[in-house]
């Protein structure tokens, strides 16, 4: 630090991105506390939304709303989480790094807190969407910590390890939900969550990041590309919502919504194809290494949607609940865990697509697995194919992260907030879209099984009259009327034959997964035999060899610009 308080950074500390803190050499101790403050704020990040999620039933009675209401509580996250680091990462270059965490993260504890006062459609809608803004901050500093608890070789593990991290929330609010509403209803999970946001808080306070180097990077065409760019998404994201909900036909607004997003992304990226210096460089995005990366990195997500939406389906459609799912999620956690632990501790940057063809493997045989469900399958019964999934989920994950980043920093820090937004888009918009895509097939699929069973439920066949006087003996202790006695057993009957379109229709919707695996694992096949045959150096190790040539040619002292105050 110079006597005017302002940091000179040593050359080897220089931060590697405009907007990120300098790498100096911590001691052990630091390091591990850098590590401890990344998992926190990682599992914080992801909880918050997703204990919404996983409870919008519950959500619907606290709040007295209806289906397609609860379900803009998780559009609004979506919307805002999702096209917040559209300015987020300038914001912080521009601003600096401790502005941009003290802002950050006083925004989500106050968001949090607001939860515990709103007790209307409208307010919670906002509160959840200054939710989705503020929770966009946190995973950029889960994989910032992260990266400060790694030496400087295995930097890109920080990385593999913040990306990761978040992901696990949706089966850890699986597990840890039951609990909570058993202690308070519906608010006990705004009070848990404000735990974690003060503890969060406390703790990068106590071990703050290093300084970051400013520059003046906004200029006024990006809020044109915001404008258009931001509601555009947003019309994506509520109609992918709401489509399954309220059927894609039987609303104009969803027709109109999707003509509309479409018209005003297009524009925004026209408008950014041409400007001297983009938000968003369309000409990089539009590279073959990169439309192909983000192409594999969008189908598979969307094939991860299998866990999110095929299994729990089912099993809701059977009965059970979270509070029967707890030890499922729990062995979806722990096999998570061990993908990520996996995925760092084999990763080869002469071999990244491996990890990819392996994961859509698992995927394929996971879902091959749940395609023999009947209306006997409990949770146990899913512990080795969704262990699969799982496992599959974050091996994929961090090796997807790890190519992005490294052709991003080969083709120049500028082209960082590309990179973050499309991998961003590609994983949220993945998963809307298979859920909504799965969903609708499961609909469909119902219908035509519905209609297939019901031409054989006719009341002269001897073992229908059976279940029909079954359903009524069911209720006989509470209706008298032997009519209503009959008429209670056919509806028991209809609600049985329901159930078991349900499950036939999931399980066509798990055998479509598995072929879609098989296809994306055949294609992750013919990619990497393309980038054999045409001898491509592989981008992690091209940026190591170009982060070792500037390392050699830094000659004397290099200090940061208008770096921050210590």
């Amino acid at each position: 630090m110079d006597g005017q308080g302002v940091y000179q950074f040593k050359p080897h500390e220089r931060p590697t991105l405009p907007g990120s803190p300098a790498n100096p050499d911590h001691p052990a101790r630091r390091r591990l506390g850098y590590f401890a403050v990344g998992v926190l704020i990682g599992v914080t990040a992801g909880l918050g939304n997703a204990l919404v999620a996983v409870n919008l039933n519950f959500a619907q009675g606290t709040l007295g709303l209806y289906s397609n209401e609860a379900a803009w509580l998780t559009a609004a996250y979506l919307m805002t989480n999702t096209t917040a680091n559209l300015l987020l990462v300038k914001f912080r270059q521009q601003f600096g790094l401790q502005s941009f965490v003290r802002y950050m993260l006083g925004a989500y504890a106050l968001a949090t807190l607001l939860h515990l006062f709103v007790h209307g459609f409208w307010s919670s809608v906002l509160v959840r969407a200054a939710s989705g803004m503020a929770a966009a901050a946190l995973t950029t500093l889960t994989i910032l910590y992260l990266m400060q608890a790694m030496p400087a070789p295995k930097r890109l593990a920080g990385v593999m390890l913040g990306i990761s991290i978040p992901q696990l929330a949706t089966p850890l609010a699986r597990v840890l939900s039951p609990g909570l509403l058993e202690w308070g209803d519906w608010h006990m999970l705004y009070w848990f969550e404000l735990g974690l946001a003060l503890a969060m808080l406390a703790a990068i306070m106590v071990l703050p990041l290093p300084p970051s180097e400013r520059f003046k990077v906004f200029e006024r065409a990006d809020f044109l590309t915001f404008g258009l760019l931001g509601p555009g998404l947003w019309l994506l994201i509520a109609a992918l919502t709401q489509g399954r909900i309220e059927w894609w036909t039987d609303r104009a607004w969803i027709g109109w919504a999707l003509a509309g997003s479409m018209v005003m992304i297009a524009g925004a990226l026209l408008i950014e194809h041409f400007r001297a210096n983009p938000l968003i460089n369309t000409r990089w995005l539009g590279t073959r290494e990169m439309l192909r990366l983000m192409a594999v990195a969008a189908s598979v997500r969307i094939l991860l949607s299998e866990q999110a939406f095929g299994s729990v389906g089912l099993l809701n459609v059977v009965g059970m609940i979270n509070d029967q799912m707890v030890t499922l999620n729990l062995v979806i956690v722990l096999a998570s865990i061990a993908g990520m632990t996996v995925a760092v501790l084999t990763f080869n940057p002469e071999n990244l697509t491996r990890p990819i063809i392996v994961s859509a493997v698992l995927i394929a045989i996971g879902a091959f697995i749940d395609a023999g469900s009947t209306n006997l399958s409990r949770p146990e019964m899913f512990y080795f194919s969704q262990a699969l999934i799982g496992f599959a989920s974050l091996l994929f994950m961090a090796q997807a992260m790890v190519i992005g980043m490294a052709r991003t920093l080969l083709a120049g820090p500028r082209n960082f907030i590309s990179f973050v937004v499309l991998f961003s888009l590609s994983q949220s918009i993945g998963g809307l879209v298979g859920t909504a895509a799965l969903g609708t097939f499961e609909t469909m699929r119902e219908k035509y099984h519905s209609h297939e069973l019901v031409q054989d439920v006719v009341m002269t066949d001897p073992q229908v009259a059976l279940r029909v006087r079954a359903g009524s003996g069911a209720v006989a202790p509470v209706i008298g009327d032997p009519a209503l006695r009959s008429a209670e057993g056919v509806a028991l009957l209809s609600q049985q034959t329901t159930r078991e379109a349900h499950i036939l229709a999931f399980n066509d919707l798990f055998l479509v997964v598995c072929v879609l695996a098989v296809a994306a694992a055949l294609w992750g096949v013919a990619i990497r035999r393309a980038i054999l045959r045409r001898h491509e150096i592989s981008p992690v190790i091209l940026l190591q060899q170009k982060m070792a040539e500037q390392a050699a040619a830094m000659a004397g002292p290099a200090t940061g610009r208008n770096g921050e105050s210590a």
